[in-house]
């Protein structure tokens, strides 16, 4: 891997392209260099944890909103949408769009965490699509997927982008833009300009993942999909985009990130070194945010001890989570947020909320991805009594592994004190979560399998998972034909309540 820097340069200094960050992702696009075979096996195992998820959410009323948006667009060859008949093809950003919010919707498929958040899957939904509209094989597909793996790392690796209340997005866009160039296999100047552009029009801010999260949190990951589909197609018909995207004068790094005396280090395998990132990234076993993964594993290990104290956990005095920056800031009692200790916050707040999702995972010994968020889980007076007995702290050690390099170092996780009334305390912690790499229990392809098969269960018929799974087996020699089948069909009455009218359903 090579650092780059990346910092703001003035207009008149006339920066070559060759030394802009855009160029440089754009040259690892195009780069023909092999995908490894456990790349291309996690590859699989990836597009099948999208697709457990996107099965459970099917139903949700913001994946039909998109469902029903994306079929208000059909097209030829098109794209396949999770849920609808596969001989049933839309546009392909608009397949982006329905797809990469099933994805999205229930907080449950990968993360990678460094300087910033990201989930690379979302680079999955886009990528897909226009393999499937061009007539790709499997071999594109994972060429494809692999940069966009890549790409995405390594923007997260470099640049932090909530301290500036920036959204994650806007490094999912350019790396969606890269996989789709680089499963096309067009040249470094096209991929350049569309990467820039999909810089240039998702950048939005954290309010996303901020006070009452809405379904936009879903939503804002596909709608970076979108664009990047709509940027690559607008370049290939030889326009351009803002440039230089990152270092421009009135540019990202200037205006919206550190300002033009900033400088980040962006690391980019070497011409002919093979793309090895989504290596580095990791699942969810919870349908919740990643920071809460190891604490949910947490509660479930120190529930019964707990209980072994005292049956009765009104007896509990407080609970205090020592844990990193970001833990504390983001879904814990830093953020103040008050509608993270709301009962009657909406699913999307709840998931970032670290309080409520220990309560729950301490009392009911685990977390279910519906049951734990039902509006009368929340409510439960036991619950919430507990629930706004918890805080956060952070803890310096806990972020400096958080940050550090080492993958045997580097940790997600923290320290809880359990304070009963008799004053007594009960302690434990935990590094990363058991589904971790590192972790207790680490996901490998009978994991993902076993994930996909329980979430898919009475929604999509047996045949139907076989059918799909044995694709995955096949990836890299899949033919266009068996690609454009890379999607699942169920009946209709799975696919929930009709959602309401909209713009385009107008005839």
């Amino acid at each position: 891997m090579k650092l780059h820097s990346v910092r703001t340069r003035k207009s008149a200094d006339h920066l070559p392209r060759t030394e802009q960050l855009a160029w440089k992702i754009a040259e690892v696009a195009a780069d023909p260099v092999a995908v490894e075979p456990e790349v291309v096996e996690m590859i699989g195992n990836r597009i099948i944890d999208n697709a457990a998820v996107a099965a459970a959410s099917l139903a949700r009323r913001p994946v039909a909103s998109a469902r029903a948006q994306a079929a208000a667009h059909p097209f030829q060859p098109g794209a396949t949408v999770f849920g609808l008949p596969l001989e049933r093809r839309v546009s392909p950003e608009w397949a982006a769009w329905a797809n990469g919010v099933a994805v999205r919707e229930l907080d449950f498929h990968d993360t990678y965490l460094a300087a910033d958040y990201s989930h690379p899957g979302d680079n999955i939904p886009p990528i897909l699509a226009v393999a499937q509209h061009c007539g790709l094989g499997g071999a594109a597909l994972v060429r494809g997927l692999a940069t966009g793996y890549e790409i995405q790392v390594d923007l997260v690796t470099g640049i932090c982008l909530h301290e500036h209340k920036i959204d994650h997005i806007a490094h999912l866009g350019p790396s969606a833009a890269a996989g789709i160039g680089a499963a096309l296999g067009l040249a470094p100047e096209i991929i350049y300009q569309a990467v820039q552009q999909a810089l240039h029009v998702t950048t939005t801010t954290r309010q996303s993942r901020k006070g009452e999260i809405s379904s936009w949190k879903a939503f804002a990951p596909a709608f970076a999909g979108k664009m990047a589909v709509e940027a690559v197609d607008r370049v290939m018909r030889g326009e351009g985009a803002p440039s230089p995207a990152w270092e421009g004068e009135d540019g990202f790094v200037a205006w919206m990130l550190g300002g033009p005396n900033a400088e980040y280090r962006v690391p980019l395998p070497a011409r002919g070194e093979p793309k090895r990132a989504i290596l580095d990234t990791y699942t969810k076993e919870h349908s919740a945010e990643y920071q809460s993964q190891a604490l949910i594993d947490l509660a479930r290990r120190m529930g019964p001890v707990l209980r072994e104290r005292t049956p009765d956990l009104s007896k509990v005095r407080s609970i205090v989570i020592h844990t990193s920056h970001h833990t504390h800031y983001v879904i814990g009692t830093g953020a103040n947020d008050p509608q993270k200790m709301d009962p009657k916050a909406s699913r999307e707040t709840l998931d970032h909320s670290i309080m409520y999702i220990f309560a729950v995972a301490l009392e009911d010994g685990g977390w279910h991805h519906e049951r734990s968020y039902a509006p009368e889980r929340a409510a439960r007076p036991a619950t919430v009594a507990l629930w706004h007995k918890i805080a956060t702290v952070e803890d310096p050690e806990w972020t400096r592994r958080y940050h550090s390099r080492d993958p045997k170092e580097k940790a997600f996780g923290a320290r809880v004190v359990i304070a009963l009334e008799d004053g007594s305390t009960i302690e434990d912690e935990i590094a990363v979560a058991d589904a971790h790499p590192l972790g207790r229990r680490p996901f490998a392809r009978p994991q993902y399998v076993g994930k996909f098969r329980a979430l898919a269960d009475g929604i999509i018929t047996q045949a139907e998972q076989d059918r799909f799974l044995e694709l995955i087996d096949r990836l890299p020699t899949l033919t266009p034909d068996e690609l454009g089948s890379l999607s699942f069909a169920v009946e209709p009455s799975r696919l929930g309540p009709v959602p309401r009218r909209g713009i385009f359903d107008r005839s």
